[in-house]
């Protein structure tokens, strides 16, 4: 292309340059033809001298046949021995032949017993197959192949009992490995149950949202720990995990089916295997009957039985017909009526929740362990229904001992803050709420005592344990919830109720305890709403929904309060009796002291001090419990008056009588409670009053003209009681001669006390015949 499309020129020149390189390759073939003429020429030369050469060989050859046929007379000499060799060639080949069919069964036979020796049973097996199907019909004739037809039936019968000898000690092994075999398998779904727990807690935002702050920071804290743990632990023991394979040798089982499968004797090993593990089940479900004393008997129990149900799974994956579904549902079956019916038994011996609770966690192990291998186990899910109630019995009782040393170290007094710390950590511990005495300044009073926000605790702590029991029951928070609030409403009105009314009842506790006692309880009370919104939080489930149990510790704490208040009625009353019981009147005084009677002033003092305790009570409780005193204190005195021992009462004994009722009616006048209307109080004296007026007035006229009309002004006294009283006083006017005067001033006014006397009785007398 480029001669073409350079300059106009370069095509002459390109030819120039062929021409060139033309006359060049000339020259070079004319010098290569000048060098080889010269070889040309000597080749010729050469042949001709070969002509000659020719000649000789010719010669040569003539000689060298005349030679080979006189050697082939010895050829035709050697032949003939060559042919007698053959022959005997012929016949050793037949005999090899012969050995050759007779050494596949020698070598067999060998290997047979090598087999034998070195314990491979099926193999050998097969082996004697081989030999009877194969070889030994190929040289039956020999004598020696009919020794070893009669030898191989006993190396069968050889082989069964040693394999069988093998599953003996295969079933002894795994009976002493069930509990190892069943430990690993719980630990595994304990493990995995725990992670995936974990899993779910930790990515459920929801749960505990409704939570005070604090104990959700805590909460979430553990989990994110428990999370973290759990990966850890899972990764330590990824390399770890063993199977039933890992812990037992199976193969003298796989062997003795393979050998009993061969020799047609299949069923017969099927049925002896399933009667040997019959009888092992029945030894691992027989408990011991110290059991129930500690957790790690309920864990071997568990373990020992997880343990043959994993080898029975096991054997029932890997082996065809051996083990059945159906054999295994029906040993399950029965050992499930054995398991519930221990654990009923054993569980019933506990006392220690917290043992209970381990059982209970160990139950759920071991149901959710034999779960996974597809065995059913809602009845076991069921008696822990059946648990559940011992174990909340058993928490009561522990409950009841913790309440009663709560009681018992209890000072009764209101609790001293004397700064906001301190204030700060009874709140933190009770709901307390006061808008009056939070505008108090430091140092102050809570009005409860320190039992109070101890029981609230204890409470607390008492919901939790029960809420550790229903956990990983598989039911739903609405049933947990309910549980929950059943259990503690047990606790309010049966346990902490008792307990309340066996403090009132114990004799140390006295009027200002009592009086605390029901102050307590009345924030106790208040308290209830506090603890059923701590269920809802910590079940996630709200107060409005249709089927939430209630508290009923509004009833407990009610029941408690009526029981304290008549306990300070009674011990109100029993003071005011301790008091009369040391009056000590001179019932003959000819006048009175002019004073009232110690006895009584201490009386008084006594009671008004008392009351200015009840100031904290509910003002109904204060009043009743003030009216009561009174109306006690009130016939006491006229019982005293009316004693039928006492039988002679002077004018003047009268009189201090009088003076000491005057002290109780201005004490009544002095409104020691608030509350009471106009002279409420004063009428619980009236009876006495009105009693002491007659006999101090001398108004007999008045009483028996006005007698049975409302209006009349000693309507309260009673013939019967007037007629008592002024009999008494006649006795002593015999021997005192108090009525002298009367006798010598006036007769007929002895005539008149005469006459009254028979009124009254007359009187008494219409009573009692209508």
């Amino acid at each position: 292309r480029s001669v073409y499309d350079d300059q106009p020129n370069a095509h002459q020149r390109f030819m120039e340059k062929l021409d060139a390189c033309i006359r060049n390759h000339d020259r070079e073939i004319e010098k290569m033809c000048n060098f080889h003429h010269q070889g040309f020429v000597d080749a010729i030369t050469e042949l001709l001298k070969v002509r000659a050469d020719a000649e000789k060989l010719k010669v040569q050859v003539t000689d060298t046949n005349r030679r080979l046929q006189d050697a082939g007379k010895e050829v035709i000499a050697q032949t003939e021995e060559i042919i007698r060799c053959r022959v005997q060639q012929r016949n050793i080949t037949t005999v090899v032949e012969k050995l050759q069919l007779c050494l596949p069964v020698l070598e067999m036979y060998s290997k047979l017993k090598e087999q034998m020796n070195v314990k491979r049973y099926y193999s050998a097996l097969k082996t004697m197959e081989q030999l009877e199907n194969l070889y030994l019909p190929r040289v039956s004739q020999y004598r020696f192949c009919q020794i070893m037809i009669e030898n191989l039936p006993k190396l069968r019968e050889e082989i069964k009992e040693i394999s069988m000898s093998d599953l003996k000690d295969f079933l002894e092994s795994i009976r002493k490995h069930s509990d190892r075999i069943g430990e690993t398998a719980m630990k595994q779904a304990q493990q995995q149950k725990t992670f995936s727990t974990t899993l779910q807690k930790q990515n459920n935002v929801n749960y505990g949202r409704n939570m005070h702050l604090g104990r959700s920071r805590i909460l979430e804290s553990k989990n994110e720990i428990t999370l973290k743990r759990t990966f850890e632990e899972d990764d330590e023991h990824e390399e770890e995990v063993l199977t039933a394979q890992d812990l037992v040798d199976f193969s003298p089982v796989y062997r003795c089916l393979h050998i009993y499968s061969v020799l047609g004797d299949g069923e017969i090993f099927e049925n002896y295997y399933r009667k040997q593990r019959r009888k092992q089940a029945r030894l691992v479900l027989q408990p011991q009957s110290s059991m129930h004393e500690t957790v790690e008997g309920y864990r071997r129990y568990f373990s020992q039985i997880v343990g043959f149900f994993v080898v029975e799974d096991h054997i029932l994956h890997v082996t065809q017909g051996l083990v059945t579904r159906t054999y295994t549902d029906e040993l399950w079956n029965m050992a499930l009526s054995k398991i519930i019916a221990v654990l009923r038994t054993h569980s019933s011996y506990c006392s220690d929740p917290d043992l209970v609770l381990e059982l209970k966690n160990l139950i759920v192990v071991f149901a959710d362990t034999l779960q996974g291998y597809g065995f059913p186990v809602n009845r076991l899910f069921d008696l822990l229904f059946e648990i559940r109630d011992q174990y909340n019995e058993t928490l009561l009782k522990k409950w009841s001992g913790l309440f009663r040393d709560i009681f018992e170290a209890d000072n009764y007094s209101p609790i001293p803050v004397a700064n906001e710390e301190e204030y700060k950590i009874v709140i933190s511990k009770f709901p307390f709420q006061d808008p009056e005495l939070d505008k108090q300044s430091f140092p102050k009073k809570l009005p409860m005592s320190q039992s109070v926000p101890q029981i609230y605790i204890q409470v607390k702590e008492f919901i939790y344990a029960s809420l550790k029991f229903s956990e990983s029951l598989h039911r739903s928070s609405t049933e947990i919830d309910d549980m929950l609030r059943k259990s503690t409403n047990l606790l309010l009105t049966r346990t902490l109720s008792s307990c309340l009314q066996n403090l009132i009842k114990k004799p140390h506790i006295g009027l200002t305890e009592l009086v605390q006692i029901i102050i307590n309880t009345t924030h106790l009370e208040q308290a209830c709403k506090y603890l059923e919104d701590f269920i809802s939080n910590i079940t996630n489930i709200s107060q409005v929904t249709v089927h939430t149990a209630r508290l009923y510790g509004l009833s407990t704490f009610k029941d408690a309060r009526h029981a304290a208040e008549g306990e300070i009625y009674m011990k109100l009353n029993q003071k005011i009796d301790e008091f009369i019981q040391i009056a000590d009147y001179d019932w003959t005084m000819s006048e009175s002291d002019g004073r009232a009677s110690g006895y009584l002033m201490d009386l008084i003092n006594f009671l008004r001090s008392t009351f200015q305790v009840f100031t904290h009570l509910p003002g109904k409780v204060a009043q009743t419990a003030c009216m009561s005193a009174c109306q006690h204190l009130s016939t006491s005195l006229m019982q005293m008056l009316l004693d039928s021992e006492l039988k002679q009462i002077s004018m003047g004994a009268i009189q201090q009588f009088n003076l000491d009722v005057i002290q109780c009616e201005l004490f009544a006048s002095s409104e020691p409670v608030p509350g009471f209307q106009g002279d409420t109080l004063q009428l619980a004296f009236i009876d006495l009053r009105q009693l002491l007026d007659l006999f101090m007035v001398w108004d007999w006229s008045t009483y028996l003209a006005d007698y049975g009309q409302a209006t009349s002004k000693y309507l309260r006294v009673n013939p019967s009681t007037a007629l008592t009283l002024l009999e008494k006083m006649r006795d002593s006017s015999k021997k005192n001669n108090i009525f002298a005067q009367f006798r010598k001033n006036d007769r007929d006014k002895q005539k008149l006390i005469e006459t009254v006397v028979k009124q009254l009785r007359s009187l008494v007398n219409g009573m009692s015949q209508h």
